[in-house]
């Protein structure tokens, strides 16, 4: 059974593919560890509202 993605898992799909590319850079250009750090630094200022659209956001 063939299975078609929405517009939005699509959309969904593209950025995992985009985050996959940028982990795999910072793999290889700098470690695991500041692959790990990195991600887990920009998901907390994601979280914190650091970053992203909305109005507490600091850029």
């Amino acid at each position: 059974m063939t299975e078609t993605l929405s517009a939005e898992e699509q959309s969904k799909d593209r950025h995992f593919q985009a985050l996959a590319r940028i982990a795999e850079e910072m793999i290889d250009d700098h470690g695991k560890d500041f692959a790990t750090g990195a991600l887990i630094l920009a998901a907390q200022w994601i979280a914190q509202g650091r970053i992203g659209k909305g109005e507490d956001a600091v850029h």
